[in-house]
């Protein structure tokens, strides 16, 4: 069994006493206490400290902990041609804002937006690194269109931009890619059109690939969503109890994501719900063929409870391995 992040993770405050404050830092910049370079330093300093700390809670695959993204799309959108960056709005259903992308013109990956990211983060880490990228099914339902004729077209576009960036990490080297596409969850009809993108947006790529979702499940769209292009499938089981259901037959030859640990809630799992909750998923899934993370990013927790539910969840896998063995 291999233990993760899903993606981000609280930006402040450091653990560290006296670490690296990045809202601080962003702060004193529109203050003009300290310069750009400053920030930039400051940032990096940040992500080196979340990766300690995912090394510290002993995962296995880590990521940079997105702490240089003010979302989890804005920051790839911006960088593709023909996408500017309106202001706030709703994250789907929930109480987060971002800054909405908006399709003006047509969408065409220029350079590598987070191969520098991913190549920071694995120099600095005593474990691989998994580099992850918004879906283009996800990011076309968090955009504004005012260029493509139909949902269709701007999906497609997105899905080949965001595999000319995948394709890129992969050259970087990065083993692990993971595609974030929560909108499936909200919008099951438009299978047919997901599962279009998903064999563009991993077309040439022969890493280790991640599909992942949150605040729902994919029940109704098995068999078929496994058999989808991805490696991994990460599910949420926490506001999504029925993937249980879902994952009865799951295939053989892939490999689940197991999302336990409530990423929004404070409430900390015990040991033994943890250990639970993994055995229960070893009835359908092999224990080489999990990966036992979160339900979703853990940015918006306090930084110390985000800390020690990655703790409770390496000692309660820890424990179904005692048993399963």
């Amino acid at each position: 069994m291999i233990t993760t992040m899903v993606g981000n993770y609280p930006k402040v405050p450091s653990l560290t006493p006296g670490g690296p404050n990045v809202r601080r830092a962003i702060s004193m910049v529109d203050e003009g206490r300290i310069s750009p370079d400053d920030l930039a330093r400051i940032v990096d300093e940040a992500t080196i400290d979340a990766i300690n700390e995912q090394a510290r809670a002993e995962l296995d695959l880590l990521t940079d902990g997105q702490i240089r993204r003010e979302d989890g799309q804005t920051y790839v959108a911006r960088k593709l041609h023909g996408v500017t960056i309106n202001g706030l709005i709703r994250y789907f259903d929930t109480n987060t804002y971002y800054r909405q992308p908006v399709i003006e013109d047509e969408v065409q990956w220029r350079e590598p937006i987070t191969v520098r990211d991913f190549q920071f983060a694995q120099r600095h880490s005593p474990k691989p690194v998994k580099a992850v990228l918004i879906g283009p099914f996800s990011l076309a339902r968090l955009s504004a269109n005012r260029w493509y004729d139909t949902p269709r077209d701007l999906v497609l576009a997105l899905a080949r931009a965001i595999n000319h960036e995948a394709r890129a990490l992969q050259e970087a080297g990065a083993p692990h890619i993971q595609f974030d596409e929560p909108g499936i969850v909200k919008a099951k009809d438009q299978f047919d059109l997901f599962e279009e993108a998903a064999h563009i947006v991993t077309d040439g790529l022969t890493v280790t690939t991640h599909l992942y979702t949150w605040f729902g499940d994919v029940n109704g769209l098995a068999p078929d969503f496994f058999g989808l292009p991805f490696t991994v499938f990460g599910l949420d089981f926490v506001m999504g109890p029925a993937n249980w259901e879902a994952i009865r037959g799951f295939p053989q030859e892939k490999a689940l994501g197991l999302g336990i640990m409530d990423a929004r809630n404070t409430k900390m799992e015990t040991v033994d719900e943890v250990a639970a909750a993994v055995r229960r998923a070893t009835e359908h899934v092999s224990p080489d063929r999990l990966y036992v993370n979160p339900s979703c990013g853990l940015e918006f927790l306090p930084r110390r409870n985000a800390f020690e539910k990655l703790v409770r969840m390496v000692e309660g896998v820890r424990r179904a391995q005692e048993v399963l063995v």
